[in-house]
């Protein structure tokens, strides 16, 4: 079916769909505590037969829904392979080898940077700022209070670390997401974001330097930090040689080589050093790798921040994925979507009032939903589309979605992820605010860029007319 044959629905019609959509996801999540894979669904369902009621044909919206899944089938794989690799790195000892040397360089007037730096490790390599927080976060905010480190600060030098691999590690699903919503390629999508995460990140290294020297008399030491050293140390053989797998992904990265080969080289490489240094079989690695690393150390915190990873591990993102295409195809296949980004044209006159709009209705729906989980397939979905239109790169959307969903979740206390943040480390979000400069600074440039157009991406004259 060709445009010019395309039904869609009158502007009265579309508003009454996106508003029971709306009402929907606020409802299923605020009200009732659904999980967002079956509000996205019902959803969805609700969606398509409002859209048959108003005279679009059932096998349009079925075709909708199976090409919107079907544009989402290398993200998949991508995210199965993140999945296999998390794994195959935690029974390799590859992450645990790099907690066990970051820990061990802790010192009291560097505590600030280096717990920073060793988050930021450990969420970039595993892909989790969860994982992140609820492992190396606590062990970290056991030697703050030991060292006499105000307890706020070591939560902010904690989260800057944590989320920036949230939002920049291809291992993490939130660029996966956002990249497939989208339509960029995750690499591109990641340096892109790099413009307002890169100096915002730097700038609170900085900061943590000169705040943390004034407690560079105390001594590292306790106990969630002795336990994790001593248990790692005697759960794996640690050897340098470990780091190989890492170096491998970064530099197939650096040379520019596809998402897929890439992850696939560090699964491979990091399923022959674990059957070398760790003894493991090669029936028991094929093993992590679907179900994932698993190992009963004697130690909870060890155990929780080990046990992770695998093929099945992802299999719940990738049915968010679905469940947001469930969602969104009826809105684009009815021409709810067209009729919004018409609307939206009308009042932006300029790329730049459209970016800045976006910015601020995507976190506005963020702040609502509190699950940027939601906000990406929803927003990114009904305004990519936009960017084009406007002689914009659609990357400059994965970033602002990526600053004002993933970087201000743990500020907002009814978010999921701010307040597991807040319980997690023991502060709470308006505490450890100011000491988390990256969090609220990369939203502040994604601001600046979209309201003077310094930093962002523009499309050639051919690709905008497309």
């Amino acid at each position: 079916m060709n445009n010019t044959e395309r039904k869609i629905v009158r502007p009265g019609q579309a508003l009454a769909m996106l508003i029971v959509g709306i009402a929907v996801i606020i409802i299923g999540l605020m009200v009732l505590k659904l999980n967002n894979r079956i509000v996205l669904s019902v959803g969805g369902v609700i969606l398509c037969f409002m859209a048959w009621c108003f005279g679009i044909r059932y096998d349009a919206l079925q075709q909708g829904i199976k090409d919107t899944i079907a544009s989402m089938i290398v993200a998949i794989l991508i995210l199965l392979a993140v999945g296999v690799l998390v794994a195959v790195w935690m029974a390799a000892g590859t992450v645990p080898v790099m907690i066990y040397y970051g820990m061990k360089v802790l010192t009291p007037g560097l505590f600030l940077p280096i717990v920073c730096i060793l988050c930021t490790l450990m969420s970039v390599l595993a892909g989790t700022s969860w994982g992140t927080l609820a492992t190396v976060g606590i062990a970290c905010m056991g030697v703050a209070q030991g060292l006499g480190v105000p307890l706020p600060a070591a939560a902010g030098a904690v989260c800057v670390g944590a989320f920036f691999g949230d939002k920049v590690s291809p291992l993490s699903d939130s660029p996966v997401i956002t990249a497939t919503v989208t339509d960029v390629p995750l690499m591109t999508g990641i340096r892109h974001a790099l413009i307002s995460t890169g100096p915002a990140y730097l700038i609170s290294l900085v900061f943590f330097l000169i705040y943390g020297l004034r407690y560079s008399s105390g001594s590292v030491g306790g106990e969630v930090y002795e336990d994790i050293l001593r248990t790692v140390s005697s759960s794996f053989s640690l050897n340098p040689l470990l780091l190989l797998p890492v170096v491998v992904v970064i530099v197939l990265i650096v040379m520019r080589k596809p998402t897929l080969p890439t992850f696939v080289a560090g699964i491979f490489t990091g399923a022959v050093l674990a059957m070398l240094f760790q003894h493991n079989s090669l029936a028991g690695i094929l093993g992590t790798m679907y179900s994932g690393f698993s190992i009963d150390s004697g130690s909870a915190v060890v155990d929780s921040m080990l046990n992770r990873g695998g093929f099945t591990s992802m299999l719940s993102t990738i049915g968010l994925l679905m469940a947001a295409a469930i969602f969104g195809a009826p809105l684009r296949t009815a021409g709810v979507v067209d009729v919004l980004l018409d609307f939206v044209q009308r009042l932006a006159k300029t790329s730049r009032s459209m970016s800045l709009g976006v910015l601020i209705l995507h976190a506005v729906f963020f702040c609502i939903t509190g699950a940027y989980y939601v906000s990406y397939p929803v927003v990114g979905g009904m305004v990519k589309d936009l960017y084009p239109k406007y002689g914009l790169d659609k990357k400059n959307l994965m970033r602002g979605m990526l600053d004002t969903g993933t970087g201000l979740a743990p500020l907002i206390p009814w978010s999921t992820t701010g307040s597991y943040t807040a319980t997690t480390l023991g502060v709470t979000n308006m505490a450890f605010l100011p000491f988390a400069p990256m969090l609220w600074l990369s939203i502040i440039l994604s601001i600046v860029y979209a309201a003077t157009g310094i930093g962002t991406a523009k499309l050639a004259a051919a690709e905008a007319q497309e």
